[in-house]
């Protein structure tokens, strides 16, 4: 291949589209984050505050503002839907497998660089945050943007890159607060101390440099921080900060754990099928990084591997969408191994890890299950493991033509492509055909729908001890009330259930379908509007009763 660098990004963004675009709105938002980003990025064009973030009508300082800023835009001029919520994501995602696609392809060569963006484009959990309305997509592109911006900077002194590195770092402060000026110092600091020692090459920056980088990010960030700290006050800010940054490090947020192993599956599920190749592309990746001259690439992606993994491992709250950040890295060091294997005469070891594809497929099922027992991602998650098992199988048809295309040298340089194609239809069909057929598990955007049919002025709609108020919120419209479970001491007059019930002209309430024998009527009427496998939707009406 003789394509220039900005031929394979635009390359690598169009196939990063092919398999994160088709089918973007299909489908509900998911609990609990995507509904809980989209009403907030809702709730900026209901108040028309773009400073202080609300969530159901109060006040909410967990994450920092870009992500909604952007999603309520689309949102502003493609309507308050799925597609638009998801756009942000979907447009990161695609520009990163651009980004990366350009960066392999001057750093290596045309075919490394169009391999490390399909490689990333193809992997499970890119496709996956890629299609939800969250700001992870959005920090991992800022993140890997300010990376390879530093890579570039320090290896050839272009201030330029240099500048480029702290505004992305800044804005990906604004997406998702200190992770990411964190992460990237995790990566270009190692990196640039081991490259040095091993290359002797490091291009300092200059004074000027060193002082404008940092007032470029202040001039990025300390707008929004500063308006919020007049308008909310210093303490959300510290809140926002302290709490919802440092202490999900330090602490358990929101009921996320996990041990010091969580990340080994993420990595094997959301690295498929490309997983396969991990293991000989890392060995070959740290002998090239050991080298003299070059392997500056390659030691950038071991450290970008193996350090945010240590230290995301380390934390005491984690998610499986952390880790994310480091797919490119992954992606480059694979890329890298391909082409090198492509070119041998003897491509039996390429051949063997091929081989290995269909083993992956069942570690694959072995990640799904630990993460339906450990429930992390949520009841829902559980729902699309036949999905995955279909994923998997086409997946396998894609290892059998690339084991094919390896056999012969005139069409080994074909067998990756092979594989990233069918990994491309495998996630057309999954985003067009599966997931339609998930809706049947999502009760309360049913719910809802019922709810907003059957509604009239003065109605209250509420949701008591079950999963699912941020999706009511969405799909109902703020406020809802969250209630305390029947048969608990109410902690306030707000949560009081048989208070809420008994003012209202009528009350629609979701709660537990386990307490439908026993379930008060406080004296009303109680109607059983819909129900699921879990959850059941009353409705109270008549004449109201005394508190």
């Amino acid at each position: 291949m003789k394509w220039d660098p900005w031929r394979v990004a635009l390359a690598g963004a169009l196939v990063a589209a092919l398999a994160t675009l088709p089918g973007l709105g299909t489908g509900t938002l998911w609990d609990n984050s995507e509904t809980t980003y989209g009403e907030v990025a809702r709730e900026i064009l209901l108040d028309g505050n773009w400073v202080v973030m609300h969530l159901n009508g109060d006040a909410w300082f967990v994450q920092p503002p870009l992500y909604f800023w952007i999603a309520a835009l689309f949102a502003r001029l493609f309507g308050i839907t799925e597609f638009a919520l998801r756009l942000p994501s979907a447009f990161a995602t695609i520009a990163m497998s651009g980004a990366i696609g350009y960066v392999v392809a001057r750093s290596a060569n045309a075919r490394a660089g169009l391999l490390a963006a399909i490689v990333l484009a193809t992997a499970l959990m890119q496709a996956i945050v890629g299609r939800l309305a969250i700001m992870d997509a959005l920090l991992d592109l800022l993140v890997a943007l300010a990376i390879l911006a530093w890579f570039g900077a320090l290896e050839k002194g272009d201030a330029r890159l240099w500048y480029a590195g702290w505004i992305a770092v800044a804005l990906g402060t604004l997406a998702k607060g200190l992770v990411a000026p964190v992460t990237v110092a995790l990566v270009v600091v190692p990196w640039a101390l081991w490259n040095r020692a091993v290359w002797g090459r490091f291009v300092a920056p200059s004074l000027t440099a060193l002082l404008v980088g940092p007032a470029l990010f202040a001039i990025v960030v300390l707008p929004w921080v500063l308006a919020l700290a007049h308008a909310a006050g210093v303490s959300a800010v510290g809140e926002l900060v302290g709490h919802y940054t440092v202490g999900r490090y330090l602490g358990t947020i929101e009921n996320q754990p996990g041990p010091i192993w969580y990340y080994v599956p993420v990595v094997v599920l959301g690295f498929f099928p490309w997983i396969a190749f991990l293991v000989p592309a890392s060995i070959e990746g740290w002998r090239e990084a050991r080298g003299e001259g070059g392997g500056s690439l390659a030691r950038l992606a071991i450290v970008w591997a193996i350090v945010p993994f240590v230290f995301f491992s380390l934390a005491k709250t984690k998610l499986p969408n952390y880790i994310a950040l480091e797919l490119p890295a992954l992606a480059i060091l694979v890329a890298l191994w391909f082409d090198r294997a492509v070119e041998r005469e003897d491509r039996r070891a390429a051949l063997g890890w091929t081989a290995l594809v269909p083993a992956t497929i069942v570690l694959l099922g072995v990640a799904v299950a630990i993460f339906s027992r450990d429930n992390s991602l949520g009841g829902d998650f559980a729902q699309v493991r036949g999905d995955l098992l279909a994923l998997g199988i086409v997946v396998f048809a894609g290892s059998v033509a690339c084991f094919v295309l390896l056999f012969a040298r005139r069409t080994a340089s074909f067998a990756p492509f092979a594989l990233g194609a069918t990994s491309v239809a495998a996630l057309a069909v999954i985003a067009l055909v599966a997931l339609p057929s998930v809706e049947r598990f999502k009760p309360v955007p049913q719910f809802a729908s019922i709810i907003n049919a059957q509604r009239r002025p003065g109605d209250v709609v509420a949701i008591q001890s079950a999963s699912g108020g941020n999706s009511l919120t969405f799909y109902t419209h703020p406020v809802v009330a969250h209630l305390d479970g029947p048969f608990e001491k109410p902690r306030s007059p707000a949560s009081d259930p048989k208070r809420i019930v008994c003012a209202a002209s009528r009350a629609f309430v979701v709660s537990k379908i386990e307490w439908r024998n026993d379930y008060p009527t406080y004296g009303r009427s109680l109607h059983e509007v819909a129900t699921s496998n879990k959850s059941i939707l009353y409705l109270y009406d008549g004449p109201r009763c005394g508190t």
